[in-house]
């Protein structure tokens, strides 16, 4: 199935935690305080629906139910190979805006470095891959990165490499990406890549 280029967007469909706005935003709606919520009702004797208990366990006979696995939703953003590091920062952006937590987005190059990994890796691959298990900001790994984990967001850009390390890379990301797979390339070489590769 072809991928359709949009203009660099992030739905509000997309599920997962979102963070708190920014100071000094305004919004044209006034928008609800947290605060103490609905109180429950007291228990009262002879209330079975009051009375808690242990969850119940299902016997090892009863059969469990397993919800399919999600597949993530999949935009593509047109960019020329010097362009895709541009529109993958750009997407970045808008997910961070948008309330996505940075440290829910990976970002993933199938050419040179991103210039944020470069300059990390020079300080060792320890502490590069410290970042990255830390989970706590956005993180830019090589597409052929095995160690790089799954997270919600998954933005690659398709910066270079051959045919058939783009071809393996978005397969890959697609299983890392958790909620939303964002790819950043050049829409006729992607979808005849994909298609070669499927």
């Amino acid at each position: 199935m072809p991928l359709i280029p949009e203009e660099p967007q992030i739905h509000e469909s997309v599920p997962g935690p979102r963070a708190v706005a920014a100071v000094g935003r305004t919004a044209s709606t006034p928008r609800p305080v947290p605060g103490p919520g609905p109180r429950p009702a007291p228990a009262r004797p002879g209330n079975p629906g009051a009375q808690r208990g242990p969850a119940a366990v299902p016997s090892p006979r009863t059969p469990q139910r397993t919800a399919p696995a999600a597949t993530p939703q999949i935009q593509l953003i047109p960019a020329s190979v010097e362009g895709a590091l541009d529109a993958a920062d750009e997407a970045v952006d808008l997910l961070l805006d948008s309330g996505r937590a940075p440290g829910e987005v990976l970002v993933l190059t199938t050419g040179d470095p991103h210039p944020w990994a470069a300059h990390e890796l020079s300080f060792g691959e320890a502490s590069y891959w410290a970042q990255h298990d830390a989970a706590d900001d956005v993180f830019y790994a090589g597409a052929d990165a095995q160690r790089a984990a799954c997270r919600p967001v998954v933005v690659v850009a398709v910066n270079g490499g051959s045919d058939s390390a783009v071809t393996a890379a978005l397969p890959a990301a697609m299983a890392r990406a958790g909620a939303l797979l964002i790819v950043c390339g050049d829409p006729q070489r992607v979808n005849s890549l994909l298609a070669t590769g499927a």
